[in-house]
Formats: C-alpha cells, sequence, structure tokens
C-alpha cells in the first residue's frame, strides 16, 4: 500500500520525458523540409523551430504536405523527385521562405524569390493555390512586388482602364485595374483559365481578355484600341508634363492629332507648366534610373541639410517600393522643429535656383487645416506645401552615367521631381500616401472605410466609431490601427 504513490511519481516523471506536440496554429499549412543537402541534425533543429512556433511540420512526404521547403537542391533534380511522389497541389520553396516565415513567426506570402521553379513539369504548372493561399479583394492586404509574373494580361487589362479613363467611364476603369493588380500579386503565371477560378476582381470581360490571350497569345479587343485613333491621340498629348486628359480631349475635338498641330493653333494657349512640359519633352519622357534617382537624393539631401541639419528628406514613389526606374522621384522633406516646415519648402527652392540647376518651378503654399478634417471625398493631391520641379542633372553628378538618348551628347539631362512638406505630426500619413502604388492606396482607403469604419487619407486617421483621430508616428502605426499585417514598402507594387 505504501509503494502505489512512489510508483505513481515514477510514472510522471517518465511521462515528463516525452517530447511534447506544439500546439498547430496554421492548420493549412503542412510542412515537409528535405533533408538532402540540408542534413539530419539541422532538419531536426528546423523542424522543432518550426514546431514552437505553431506551424505542422510533417516527418514523411505525404499527399498532406502544402509546402516542401529545400535548401540547396539543384531545382531539375528536385522537381524529378517529386514529380515520381504524384503531390499536384504542393509548394516547392526555398529556405528564404522558412526563414522569414520564422522571423515572423507566421507563414509569409509567398513571392518569386521563394519559388523554386528553374525547370516546372507540366503538372506543376497547372497547379493552382491551395485554400490556404486565398487571395484577398484589396491590394492592402496582398504582397505585391516588382516581379510580375502575368504581365502579358496586366498591360493588356491597364490599356483597357486607360481607355475608359480617357472616356470618364470610372466603374470599368477601376474593375480592370482591380483585376490587373490581382494578377500582378500572384506568385505564379495563369496558364489557363482554371487557375482564375476563386481570384477576387475578375469578372466576365477581364476573363475574356484572359482566355483570348492564352489561345492566341494576343487580346485582339486590346489591339483594336492601341490602333484607335482617338485613344493614340489622347495617349500622346497626356504624355506631356501639364497636360491632363481633359485638355488632351479639348485638343483631339479641335482636330489637333500632333504635337506640331498644338504647337501651330493659335488657339492653343499654353501655361507655363505645359511650355516646360513641351521644351523638355524629350528628356521627361524618358524613364529616370535609379542612379539618377540617388543623385538628386544627393542634392536635395545638400539643400535641406544646408538649411536644417535636423530635417527629414526620404525617397518616395516608385523608387522607394523597389523600382528600378521611373517617370519621377518624389521626396517627402519635413522638420522635427513644429511650424519650421512652412518655411523649409522655399527655403530648399532658393538654394536650388542659386545651384542654377532649376529648369522649371512650380510652388504651391500649405493650405492643409486640421479643423477641415475628416473630409468624406478624397482628394488626389493632399493640402501639404509642395514643389513640382524639373531640374538640370549633370552626367558627372550620376554614377554609371546618364540614362540618355543614344547620340545626345550634352553631358546633362532635364528630370521631373516632385517636393511635398508636412508638418512631422502628419509624415507617416504623407510618407504612406506618396509611396503608392495608387492602386494600393485607393485599397486601403476603401479597406479602411468599409471594413473598419474609417477615413484615410494623406493628412490623417479618423475612426468614425470613437469620433475622434488615431495618431501615428510611423506607417507601421498605421497598419495597426487597421488591424492590417505591416506591408513593406517594396511589397506594395499593386
Amino acid at each position: 500500500m505504501l509503494r502505489a504513490p512512489a510508483a505513481r511519481k515514477r510514472s510522471r516523471a517518465v511521462e515528463v520525458g516525452v517530447p511534447r506536440r506544439e500546439e498547430v496554429k496554421f492548420e493549412d499549412v503542412r510542412l515537409f523540409l528535405v533533408e538532402r543537402k540540408m542534413g539530419r541534425s539541422r532538419r531536426s533543429f528546423l523542424t522543432q523551430l518550426a514546431r514552437s512556433k505553431g506551424f505542422a511540420v510533417e516527418d514523411v512526404l505525404s499527399d498532406e504536405v502544402t509546402h516542401v521547403v529545400s535548401e540547396d537542391n539543384q531545382a531539375s533534380s528536385l522537381w524529378t523527385w517529386l514529380k515520381q511522389k504524384n503531390l499536384p497541389n504542393v509548394h516547392v520553396l526555398d529556405i528564404s521562405w522558412f526563414t522569414d516565415s520564422m522571423r515572423e513567426g507566421r507563414p509569409v506570402a509567398m513571392e518569386t524569390r521563394h519559388l523554386i521553379q528553374d525547370t516546372l513539369p507540366t503538372w506543376a504548372e497547372r497547379s493552382t493555390p491551395t485554400p490556404g493561399t486565398s487571395v484577398s479583394q484589396y491590394a492592402c492586404q496582398r504582397r505585391t512586388t516588382t516581379e510580375n509574373n502575368n504581365k502579358i494580361f496586366t498591360d493588356a487589362l491597364e490599356v483597357l482602364a486607360e481607355s475608359y479613363e480617357f472616356n470618364e467611364n470610372e466603374g470599368p476603369c477601376l474593375a480592370f485595374r482591380r483585376a490587373a493588380s490581382v494578377l500582378k500579386s500572384l506568385p505564379w503565371a495563369v496558364q489557363n483559365l482554371g487557375a482564375t477560378q476563386g481570384l477576387p476582381c475578375l469578372g466576365e470581360h477581364t476573363k475574356a481578355i484572359i482566355e483570348e490571350i492564352l489561345q492566341h497569345g494576343r487580346s485582339f479587343e486590346v489591339e483594336k484600341m492601341l490602333s484607335d485613333e482617338r485613344y493614340q491621340t489622347l495617349k500622346l498629348f497626356t504624355s506631356v508634363f501639364g497636360v491632363g486628359p481633359k485638355t488632351a480631349e479639348k485638343w483631339y475635338r479641335r482636330g489637333l492629332r500632333s504635337f506640331s498641330a498644338a504647337l501651330a493653333d493659335r488657339s492653343v494657349h499654353l501655361n507655363r507648366m505645359q511650355q516646360s512640359g513641351f521644351l523638355h519633352y524629350g528628356d521627361i519622357s524618358r524613364a529616370v534610373s535609379k542612379a539618377e534617382a540617388q543623385s538628386l537624393r544627393n542634392i536635395i539631401d545638400e539643400a535641406v541639410h544646408a538649411i536644417t541639419p535636423t530635417a527629414i528628406v526620404a525617397v518616395t514613389g516608385g523608387f522607394r517600393r523597389g523600382k528600378e526606374f521611373g517617370h519621377d522621384v518624389d521626396f517627402i522633406v519635413s522638420s522635427p522643429e513644429a511650424g519650421e516646415e512652412e518655411r523649409l519648402l522655399e527655403d530648399v527652392i532658393d538654394g536650388l535656383k542659386k545651384q542654377h540647376i532649376v529648369l522649371f518651378c512650380d510652388y504651391q503654399a500649405s493650405t492643409f487645416d486640421i479643423t477641415k478634417l475628416p473630409s468624406h471625398s478624397f482628394d488626389a493631391m493632399d493640402h501639404f506645401a509642395k514643389c513640382f520641379l524639373i531640374l538640370r542633372l549633370e552626367a558627372s553628378q550620376v554614377e554609371g552615367g546618364l540614362h540618355c538618348a543614344e547620340g545626345d551628347r550634352r553631358g546633362w539631362r532635364a528630370v521631373r521631381v516632385d517636393l511635398v512638406s508636412p508638418p512631422m505630426d502628419r509624415y507617416a500619413y504623407a510618407l504612406l500616401g506618396w509611396t503608392g502604388s495608387r492602386q494600393f492606396e485607393r485599397d486601403l482607403r476603401r479597406f479602411a472605410r468599409l471594413k473598419r469604419g474609417m477615413l484615410l487619407d494623406n493628412h490623417a486617421l479618423y475612426d468614425k466609431t470613437k469620433k475622434e483621430f488615431l495618431a501615428a508616428t510611423t506607417e507601421k502605426d498605421i497598419f495597426a490601427h487597421l488591424g492590417l499585417e505591416y506591408i513593406e514598402p517594396w511589397q506594395r507594387n499593386a
């Protein structure tokens, strides 16, 4: 009788030594780590690490596995081995996806850099996302890099979106832009129409375009649009700095079809911006390189810090999103000293003019007034002090030289530069808004309004339920207010 308690104690001691299965947090994701190249001990360590973070890791490769993770394996031999296992819906990923997921504590979105796809067998090309990788209708819940696996489709859809924009037909324009945005976010290429099943924002018209391209390698509807005289003319005129769709339409209705005709017509009165747009068209219609953007960053940095050493200068727009080329370079400049930003921009412009590099300048003073917020209608342009510039950039200032037209021996080029100067307490909102992309920002505002009952713009975030403005010092604060996972700038190319 006296031995029974001791026996129970020994039994419990044995049970303590049994490995405990961690709680599985992500039911739709089941990992298999390929031991080849990785090694047994490293695989064991990574398995325990993943399980400790709530991932399900299978010891044996089976049809329950959704994600195969490999390290330093040759793609062709790995795919040959997997094909023998006949697992049609498995994702084959580099160890970088695993480490990113461990760092975040959750399965991160699969990007092109994560995929092992040098040699894809036919069955893998046809595979569609598993239920665990559903695509959100909101761009602010998708990670979209500069790598577009469906460019043949998105290029076509964007032509149609632009044509509807020229016609001021907002509904179809937004529909095609949303569809293109979804396709850009996919880490795989659409190989057949069945692969689009379940994807949001893809209407019947969009699917018809995709099917036509899949069958013929092109869209006849898009080709017809590209050859349309009105579309071609409006596209040409709106490529000029300062010429918007309404002005282009007015010129088209007057019978103008070329730059020479517009410049020769006595009834056409060009404003300063349009005059500079035509004068420097050859330069500013050509893409700006990343190296040129960096040189301009150095110039703006020097001009700003000569005035206020503690000022902040940030590149925004496409270059902040990781693009190699852009049509202009956008900067936010601000000062930690309250009120100092009101004069900062004008002083910076004066400094640039003293360097004799300003070819055009359109300064707009701040009209920001917190008492007029929140605004229920979104303005395309915010109310902070801003300046639209064309600057002269010398070849000697650019590493690797200028991105110039062949035969151009001037040694300099004109580049479009935009500066905006928000108060420091509005900096995070301005940075988020000016970073883009346009579709990402549009969906972010739509998500805030429809899902969170909030109003978001470049100035503030207003909670309609609490009837208060939400403070933010960083972009991450704004995402947190909205209950969204943070999306890095280079993942906002929607």
